[in-house]
């Protein structure tokens, strides 16, 4: 039995191919998936909820993979806004650079930009991790509460802005960091977290070269007295 099965956007309509990975390919015996001609299209490959390849075969658009469960999800090109939001399980990679908010609400799995992501990467992530084999925008990792955030190119202004309980880990130069992070000293354990994701992402850095961003937990409780200054 064949098990792959291609679909051309030139031909299909996006809502097509949503409605078959949704309910004709749990069960099928299909491995993979390759969608051929994406041309832009945004929201390819959303909600998937089995364990499946899926290739997308040159750029996309807004909300790519978005709520992934389970499945690994590669696109072969650059992605517009919140590529892999509210993902909860699986792989979601981007062979390119994305746009704002990649991983966004992201609750668990693995978001991988081998290029640069924009502003907001990891807004609100909530356990999902993110690797960025380039850069990062403003505000990334903006209230994030849980999860991991590895950069290995440089983080734009406001970096952690009213950070929780999530990490993140710069190997280049960070413009700023916003309220509420704070740069500490990288122990064994960050170090070993570090080298894991960048050994499942495939990205090949030194561990040793990242620094360590994590909340000062000021902001966990209202001090009516700080007049809106942290």
């Amino acid at each position: 039995m064949d098990t792959v099965k291609q679909f051309d956007l030139a031909r299909l309509r996006v809502r097509d191919l949503n409605q078959y990975l949704h309910h004709e390919l749990p069960g099928s015996g299909i491995e993979r998936v390759e969608i051929l001609n994406p041309d832009g299209n945004h929201s390819i490959a959303v909600g998937l909820d089995c364990d499946v390849a899926v290739d997308i075969l040159g750029h996309a658009g807004y909300f790519i993979a978005g709520m992934n469960k389970l499945a690994a999800v590669t696109v072969h090109g650059n992605v517009g806004w919140s590529v892999a939001e509210n993902i909860m399980s699986g792989s979601v990679r981007v062979k390119g650079h994305a746009s704002e908010s990649a991983g966004a609400s992201g609750h668990g799995g693995l978001v991988v930009i081998e290029g640069d992501a924009s502003s907001r990467c990891g807004i609100s992530m909530k356990g999902c991790d993110i690797v960025v084999g380039g850069s990062v925008g403003h505000f990334s990792a903006f209230m994030a509460q849980a999860g991991t955030l590895v950069v290995c190119g440089d983080a734009g202004p406001n970096l952690g802005d009213s950070l929780y309980e999530a990490t993140i880990y710069v190997r280049g130069r960070i413009h700023s960091l916003g309220a509420d992070a704070r740069e500490e000293e990288m122990q064994s354990a960050d170090l070993e977290r570090v080298s894991g994701l960048l050994a499942a992402s495939g990205i090949d850095c030194d561990s040793r070269e990242f620094k360590r961003v994590a909340s000062a937990r000021s902001l966990y409780h209202w001090n009516a007295e700080a007049h809106q200054e942290y």
